[in-house]
């Protein structure tokens, strides 16, 4: 997709959001079951059940996917769609790329080993290997627009209101 095809296709949202911003508030859903013989979640992602489980580092097989690795995935697909809708908007052309992202746990906290040890990523580091001509000023743009843009990253960033529910379900 070039420049022209990318505005002529947000060109219309752009608008609608502009002259009436509550169409642009969209919910997005999760759902999943919980697995009635182990120690899982069954994830529904549209396209497939993802069965999430316990980290090996806590106990867990390593057949089931953890939800560590499945929020960096996350990290991963969004800045790569956003780093390519940027380029896009840059006109940067992407040669070749890869979109990396880590990030360090201590399960000690998870485990409730130690008070001091947080529960969840202390660090995750971002990484995008890309082969491209353009001038370095034009790549800095690149990634500060990235970053500013990525859904994931910036809830990651900045912290959302957040709250839980539990409710119990009729016998």
């Amino acid at each position: 997709m070039d420049i022209t095809a990318l505005r002529a296709l947000q060109a219309p949202l752009k608008e609608e959001y502009r002259s009436n911003p509550d169409a642009a508030v969209v919910t997005l859903k999760a759902r999943g079951a919980l697995d009635e013989q182990h120690i899982a979640c069954k994830v529904e992602t549209g396209r497939a059940i993802a069965l999430a489980g316990l980290h090996p580092a806590t106990g867990g097989s390593g057949a089931e996917l953890c939800s560590g690795d499945m929020l960096l995935e996350a990290l991963v697909a969004c800045a790569g769609v956003t780093l390519k809708a940027v380029a896009t908007a840059l006109e940067i052309e992407l040669k070749n790329g890869v979109v990396r992202a880590e990030g360090d746990l201590d399960f000690r906290g998870t485990l409730g080993v130690a008070r001091d040890a947080a529960v969840g990523f202390k660090a995750i580091r971002l990484f995008f290997d890309i082969e491209a001509d353009a001038p370095q000023e034009k790549l800095d743009t690149l990634l500060k627009l990235t970053e500013r843009y990525c859904v994931v990253f910036q809830t990651l960033n900045v912290r959302p209101e957040l709250s839980a529910q539990l409710s119990r379900q009729p016998d």
